[in-house]
């Protein structure tokens, strides 16, 4: 396992916990992780990278070790985070982005927002959510105002243990040594057991809607090379169930799109396939126009 190193820095007014790998005078890889998950999980897939990278991968705000909200989560703050994150890494040159999931959605919306920033895209599992309609908004904002007015916690597990098991029975190509390692990277030790680091609030409804019209539009902008990742086995989430039947109208918003199937893997493709997910990243990233 190559190991890593921990770094804080200011993002966006919060306090943000960077891992870091390889060696700092390489290519610069930006590793964004997904919802309710932590930069841990590029682990493996970083041990089985080839070449020579220096990589940095956040925790984002509420995840992690980075510091939480006061309230709510809203996803234009990723992108400020983003952007700053960018602008102390890199801030004359562009960067390899790749994000995963929630951190993939990111990725996309922010290389239209500022294709100058973006080298290179690598968009894994996360290629927008459900269209909502508006006569969806009076129910989610009810719903939104019962949460924020309730207390938000997770139970505690009573074991790291138990915590990779439940990491297994979502994930059933996950080794079991490999999951007992991410249980103890993605909870904390208290009374009685372990609790997962996430803040709890990343649990209450998004009371904004999700517009695919809009991130359509940001696609459409993207200037760099761009590779979708996608795992062979679909995933389930209802918050994703309607994807795969407009993913041709979402695909013909980059202009430049290449993609891989990987194999064997399920959404958490960097847990179940790590080595041939980081083959497809590099060939990608290595590929001359």
């Amino acid at each position: 396992m190559m190991l890593s190193t921990s770094q804080y820095l200011t993002l966006n007014q919060r306090r943000y916990h960077l891992r870091r790998w390889g060696d700092n005078n390489a290519p610069l890889l930006v590793l964004l992780h997904g919802w309710m998950d932590s930069s841990a999980t590029f682990q493996f897939m970083v041990d089985a990278l080839q070449g020579k990278w220096r990589i940095v991968a956040p925790d984002w705000r509420g995840f992690g070790d980075s510091q939480w909200n006061d309230g709510s989560y809203y996803f234009p703050d990723y992108l400020a985070d983003l952007d700053d994150l960018l602008r102390q890494l890199s801030p004359d040159q562009p960067v390899n982005l790749l994000g995963h999931s929630m951190g993939s959605m990111i990725a996309g919306i922010y290389a239209g927002v500022c294709p100058q920033r973006v080298a290179k895209l690598v968009l894994a599992e996360g290629f927008g959510l459900n269209p909502t309609r508006p006569a969806e908004a009076p129910g989610r904002y009810s719903r939104w105002l019962r949460e924020i007015s309730q207390a938000m916690g997770f139970e505690p597990l009573e074991s790291l243990q138990q915590a990779a098991s439940r990491l297994i029975a979502r994930n059933p190509s996950l080794t079991p040594e490999r999951a007992l390692w991410l249980a103890a990277e993605l909870t904390r030790p208290v009374d009685g057991g372990v609790v997962y680091r996430a803040d709890p609030r990343h649990k209450m409804v998004n009371p904004v809607l999700y517009r695919l019209e809009e991130a359509m539009a940001c696609w459409r902008r993207i200037t760099a090379p761009a590779l979708w990742l996608l795992g062979e086995q679909p995933f389930g989430h209802s918050v994703v169930s309607d994807v795969m039947a407009t993913l041709d109208q979402r695909r013909a918003c980059f202009a430049r799109l290449s993609e891989a199937t990987i194999a064997g893997a399920g959404h958490m493709l960097q847990w179940d396939e790590p080595e041939q997910m980081a083959a497809e990243v590099e060939r990608f990233l290595l590929w001359q126009d």
